[in-house]
């Protein structure tokens, strides 16, 4: 069995969405300095690196984190490689190959570098979203900061996730997975009342 670990490395240098936190630590305590442990303090935005978004952050009295169901998150998920281009609105067409698992996790290859951000990566269409609602799709990843383009106010493909129940993963490094079917292990913390949090998301091959 093999494992590919899927989530960027949290540092200093990781890009984040202009005008939220950029992830800092701070040293309370410190070996080297004497004391008996050392104790550090984190300071940073809960949408960092990937991340799973609660249906509160775009919908209005949602579920908070907390409260969503860990098996989204866990469990049989498609690879799938995509010929995105910049600022694209990915739609039904644009899929690669047939959906065949409940977890889908789309790579555009338009945010290339965690440490560079760039703000014409593709993003998911509405009619997508609704077209894997249709096919079964309980959750839908990718490796960009948002499922909708930079641009976007009103938020049309969050949205959809949110008509549907859908859960998003955001903020994924795909590069160098191979297209298949995986095992999925992305649980969320149970951070309650907030709107996203972090994941450690990792990618099992399943035993032949």
């Amino acid at each position: 069995m093999a494992l590919y670990d899927i989530t960027p490395r949290i540092t200093s240098r990781l890009g984040v969405w202009p005008g939220d936190t950029i992830p800092s630590r701070e040293v309370l305590l410190d070996l080297a300095k004497g004391d008996s442990v050392t104790l550090s303090t984190l300071h940073t935005t809960v949408h960092l690196g990937a991340h799973a978004d609660a249906p509160s952050h775009y919908g209005d009295g949602a579920e908070s984190i907390e409260s969503r169901d860990l098996e989204l998150y866990l469990g049989p998920c498609q690879v799938m490689h995509l010929e995105a281009r910049r600022r694209q609105s990915l739609r039904t067409d644009d899929l690669s190959e047939a959906v065949i698992a409940p977890r889908l996790l789309l790579g555009t290859g338009t945010f290339p570098d965690p440490e560079r951000y760039n703000t014409d990566f593709a993003a998911l269409s509405p009619e997508l979203v609704e077209c894997l609602n249709d096919l079964g799709v309980r959750l839908v990843g990718i490796d960009t900061p948002s499922v909708d383009l930079f641009e976007s106010k009103e938020l049309p493909s969050h949205q959809a996730f949110l008509r549907y129940d859908m859960a998003i993963l955001e903020g994924l490094v795909l590069r160098g997975v191979p297209a298949g079917v995986y095992d999925l292990v992305a649980l969320p913390l149970p951070l309650e009342g907030f709107d996203a949090s972090p994941v450690r998301a990792v990618l099992r091959t399943l035993a032949e």
